[in-house]
Formats: C-alpha cells, structure tokens, sequence
C-alpha cells in the first residue's frame, strides 16, 4: 500500500531554516500530484505548497517569499525548504499524494494519501 513519510521536522529559532522530506513508497501510478499541509493547534488544516503532474507549484501567500516546494522524481520525495520561520509556522506539516492531477491548493481531500506528519516547532 501506498506510504508516505516525512521527515525533517524539528525545533528552530525565529529566522532559522527547515527542510522538510516526505518519502513516497509503493505509488504505481503513472503521475504523482503531491502537496504540504500544516495544522497548528486549535485551527484548521491549511494547505502551504503543491505541486502538480505537470511540476506546476503553487505556495500559499503567506510563506510565498519564505517557502519552496520541490520533488525528486527519481527519489520519488517531495521536499519543503523553509527559510525565515517564524513562531506562527509552528505545526504540525503534513504531506500528501494523489494520482490524479490536483491543480493548485485544494483541501486536504482532494489527496487520496496522507503522511503521518512531522512537528514544526519555532519559538
């Protein structure tokens, strides 16, 4: 069956940097569309970056000038560069997959995979 797992989380400083990884395994379909979602506690999940079949990316506004999405075809892992965080980064950073193509941020139910997550903490 179909896994994802990230990596990469961690606790940083204001203005620090994260990579985040998120190894897919055992997807047989023919195009991938992948994408990071974060909950901080006591609010909703939101969507931060996709990328689509066609290697489109999309960042939501809030991290556009901070955030970089990226995918390893060979690798098959999806990654997010995370530079300048800030405290209000702080969640908890899912990803997920879906082998149809998913245009732009949709919710969380557009994927058909989801990773278990990984803790961003910045204080």
């Amino acid at each position: 069956h179909v896994q994802l797992v990230e990596s990469g989380g961690g606790s940083v400083q204001a203005g620090g940097s994260l990579r985040l990884s998120c190894q897919v395994s055992e997807f047989y379909y023919s195009s991938i569309s992948m994408a990071w979602f974060r909950q901080a506690p006591g609010k909703e999940r939101e969507g931060v970056a996709a990328i689509d079949t066609d290697g489109k990316k999309t960042v939501a506004d809030s991290v556009k000038d901070r955030f970089t999405i990226s995918h390893d075809n060979i690798k098959n892992t999806l990654y997010l560069q995370m530079n300048n965080l800030k405290p209000e980064d702080t969640a908890m950073y899912y990803c997920a997959a879906d082998g149809r193509h998913v245009y732009g941020l949709k919710p969380i139910y557009a994927y058909n995979y989801l990773g278990q997550g990984t803790q961003v903490t910045v204080s």
